[in-house]
């Protein structure tokens, strides 16, 4: 009776660092990390002055008072009342809203654009070499059925 061995936990280890979706991952990791702050510069000078032109450029200071009075200390923290603070709420919205559309319309759809003109590339590929090779065929059929029939007539002949 032959036991079959455990694979060591480093073995486990390294199988699984070598699975392509974890470097994959690794990588998306990182440049979001470095895309957050491309987007947060936008936020701060763009998107914070258009909204400034109407308001604050410091959506945080947006807030409403739902319990009297509401008052706050010094560093922006409440000292009494119940404050809803919905221009931070607002913030974190436009930056996932901007970073979404950046996202899609930078990385995404230029990538779907370029692959499904690579795979039209390979179709239309496929489909001449298809076309060579039916034309090959019908070719060499009419070769066969002339032969055959040069052989039929040469019998005949004799």
């Amino acid at each position: 009776m032959s036991e079959k061995k455990e694979p060591s936990v480093w073995e486990g280890f390294k199988a699984f660092l070598m699975r392509g979706n974890v470097v994959d991952l690794a990588v998306a990791v990182v440049i979001g990390a470095a895309f957050t702050n491309i987007v947060n510069s936008v936020v701060k000078g763009l998107i914070n002055p258009l909204v400034g032109a109407i308001g604050t450029q410091n959506l945080d200071s947006y807030s409403t008072c739902i319990k009297e009075p509401c008052t706050l200390n010094a560093d922006g923290t409440v000292k009494s009342g119940v404050q809803i603070m919905w221009g931070s709420v607002l913030g974190a919205t436009l930056s996932f809203v901007i970073t979404a559309a950046v996202v899609y319309f930078l990385m995404v759809l230029p990538m779907a654009k370029y692959l499904a003109r690579v795979e039209a590339r390979r179709k239309a590929k496929e489909g001449t070499h298809e076309v060579i090779e039916v034309s090959e065929l019908e070719v060499l059929k009419e070769i066969r059925d002339a032969l055959v029939a040069q052989r039929g007539n040469g019998h005949n002949q004799r």
